[in-house]
């Protein structure tokens, strides 16, 4: 039987100068500027991906199984360093993160790994001994919408509310290890959050509901709202979007 050669997902590095597919034959990875190949990674040797995400250009990789021919379980994050030579594929799987539930999403910046479930967020340092620092329970994001400022001036971490339409900011720099504390709360919109992204310095957020009909941007300092851009007024499933505003 012919291998199936669709996408389960794509995610842009930090600066959106490469982007990874998660494929049933695999991972791809692309350059953007110019558009070109720049890497990837066969079925043989990691089965069918549900989701990758690239740390900058570096060779760590974080990968989660699925699809319909998976080598990795759909409840653990791995992290694969490409830089590792060795032809045993399990040779390059540097470090492991297992849950009891399904994994959603990753983010990745130079010190931290974000792990998203359907009910919570995991926060751990990163690559090296990683340790949880938080976690944070959230309403149902079946997504796993969240997304994480790579800035090394802020740390700033973005996902849905607990109230219906509304965003939760918090910044880890200003957050203790082991602690719990209360996130920033920006009430966006009136229907459930669709997308959620950060600009790189992390002075913006935007987001949109399930109505497709409207992206508001928000000043994640004073949380005031920025401008409202109208799609139009018929319904429509935004996917994603990325934000290139500077402060």
């Amino acid at each position: 039987m012919a291998q199936q050669r669709g996408v389960n997902s794509l995610q842009f590095n930090q600066d959106q100068s490469c982007f990874c597919c998660a494929m049933e034959t695999g991972v791809r990875i692309y350059n953007v500027e110019p558009l070109m190949e720049k890497g990837h990674l066969d079925h043989e040797q990691i089965g069918s991906v549900a989701s990758c995400s690239m740390l900058h250009r570096s060779n760590l990789l974080a990968l989660v199984g699925g699809g319909i021919n998976p080598k990795f379980s759909e409840i653990s994050v791995l992290v694969w360093d490409d830089a590792r030579e060795s032809r045993d594929a399990k040779e390059k799987l540097v470090l492991e993160f297992t849950f009891t539930k399904p994994v959603l999403a990753v983010r990745m910046r130079q010190d931290k790994i974000i792990i998203v479930l359907k009910n919570r967020i995991y926060v751990y340092s990163f690559p090296n001994n990683p340790v949880k620092l938080f976690e944070f329970d959230t309403r149902d994001n079946p997504k796993g919408l969240c997304d994480l400022c790579p800035s090394l001036d802020k740390q700033l971490l973005v996902f849905p509310g607990h109230k219906c339409g509304s965003l939760q900011l918090v910044d880890l720099s200003n957050t203790k290890p082991g602690t719990s504390s209360a996130p920033f709360t920006i009430n966006a919109h009136q229907s459930e959050i669709a997308c959620v992204a950060l600009n790189q310095p992390g002075s913006v957020a935007a987001s949109a509901s399930r109505k497709g009909t409207l992206i508001r941007l928000f000043d994640t300092t004073t949380r005031d709202k920025l401008v409202e851009l109208r799609r139009g007024t018929d319904p429509a499933t935004l996917y994603w979007y990325t934000l290139i505003i500077q402060p």
